[in-house]
């Protein structure tokens, strides 16, 4: 089974759909908030032309998704799957971003789940790059689960690596239906 790069994913949240030609002013709309870029290496891609290279690579990459909030149909931001290597059994998640008002909350820790699920499909390793100053998405990444492993360097930038892997993300998320912290004596079954 070969690994589709561009799924449709939902969930109540959030649809995430394949980026689209047509998505540019609707994605552009969020991108053009100048703090969504201020911790990140390109910190000018608010600018148009600049998000309009971002976007072709985007485009290009062939793993881009857009995100759609389900509650409005509202573009709230972007992410993408990218170097997808079948031998080593792993996948690569970034290039995320998200308008501001959704920041803090649940949807990126939903889009992340998304991708995920999907990706542990057919991976057993997915791993995030992140610029080392970027302190907002190290933060974002300790929240879902990702474990730092280490730094790497790429087209010119030094980033360092976080890691989910299959197993953990699997345990994280039998921890969330059976709770660790509840009274001793708790009896937990499949209905909650």
């Amino acid at each position: 089974m070969s690994f589709e790069l561009q799924p449709t994913l939902t969930s109540d949240l959030l649809e995430l759909r394949p980026l689209a030609e047509t998505d540019f002013e609707d994605l552009f709309t969020v991108a053009s908030d100048a703090l969504i870029w201020e911790q990140h290496p390109e910190s000018n891609r608010y600018q148009k032309d600049v998000f309009r290279t971002f976007f072709r690579g985007a485009m290009d990459s062939g793993g881009a998704l857009i995100a759609i909030d389900r509650s409005d149909g509202r573009v709230i931001g972007s992410s993408r799957f990218h170097g997808y290597d079948a031998d080593r059994r792993e996948v690569e998640i970034g290039w995320t971003f998200l308008a501001r008002s959704y920041w803090g909350g649940q949807y990126n820790r939903e889009m992340k789940q998304l991708m995920l699920r999907h990706a542990f499909r057919f991976v057993d390793r997915v791993v995030f790059l992140v610029g080392p100053e970027n302190h907002r998405s190290r933060r974002a990444m300790e929240k879902i689960g990702g474990a730092l492993v280490g730094s790497t360097h790429r087209g010119g930038r030094e980033s360092v690596v976080y890691e989910i892997t299959a197993d953990a993300f699997r345990l994280s998320a039998e921890q969330a239906e059976c709770p660790t912290d509840a009274p001793e004596g708790t009896l937990f079954t499949e209905d909650g």
